[in-house]
């Protein structure tokens, strides 16, 4: 037992280590997840120079947690360090689509599958948001170029068949994708009919 005591300081020092990189992580966290919220605000406002600028901010605040948590996998892994990086993923995917760009993948972004997979269904509720406001402004090509993407998202999440603790809980995340793309759908069909018998209503009567 006489070395019991050098034991426990060992432990002491790594918990206190491990406690330290707990709380860093946890603050860089809810930055990051701020950071990403006005990058897709801006989206939405096409302010696209400002959209980028907040992603530049999300994407070191998510190379500091890699590299402060490179020690600690389990901390890494928890749930409000994924959280925060399929934040990162939503934000990064909805600045690509919007532009009509190519997909950022995980591995540039630096995020785990799981993330990004569960990033990638988010962003279609964003999509969601984006076709309905467009919509209301007449702009029919773009809006149908982001419901195809929405239905892309969804028929790749449907084709992850793996268990939720792998995921991250894609499969309740798959559900709402279907759901939101389906109702997005119908709003876009209506429009685009509407649309179209308002033309043809123009064109038999040209003086209405």
């Amino acid at each position: 037992m006489n070395n019991l005591e050098a034991i426990a300081e060992r432990i002491r020092t790594n918990f206190a280590a491990k406690n330290a990189a707990r709380d860093s992580a946890v603050g860089r966290s809810r930055t990051l997840i701020r950071h990403c919220s006005l990058s897709i605000r801006a989206s939405h406002r096409d302010e696209r120079d400002e959209a980028r600028r907040q992603l530049e901010a999300a994407r070191e605040i998510v190379e500091a947690i890699r590299t402060d948590l490179a020690g600690y996998p389990d901390l890494y892994h928890a749930g409000y360090t994924q959280d925060a990086l399929k934040e990162y993923a939503e934000a990064s995917i909805v600045f690509a689509l919007f532009a009509g760009d190519a997909l950022p993948e995980p591995e540039a972004l630096g995020v785990e599958h799981a993330a990004y997979l569960n990033g990638l269904g988010e962003a279609a509720g964003e999509l969601r948001r984006r076709v309905l406001d467009i919509i209301r402004h007449d702009h029919g090509n773009t809006a149908e170029r982001l419901l195809e993407a929405m239905d892309e998202i969804y028929l790749l999440l449907v084709t992850m068949d793996y268990p939720d603790a792998i995921t991250g809980g894609l499969r309740r995340t798959t559900d709402l994708v279907r759901g939101v793309t389906e109702r997005t759908r119908g709003d876009l069909t209506l429009s685009l009919r509407q649309a179209r018998l308002q033309d043809e209503l123009r064109r038999l009567s040209p003086d209405v």
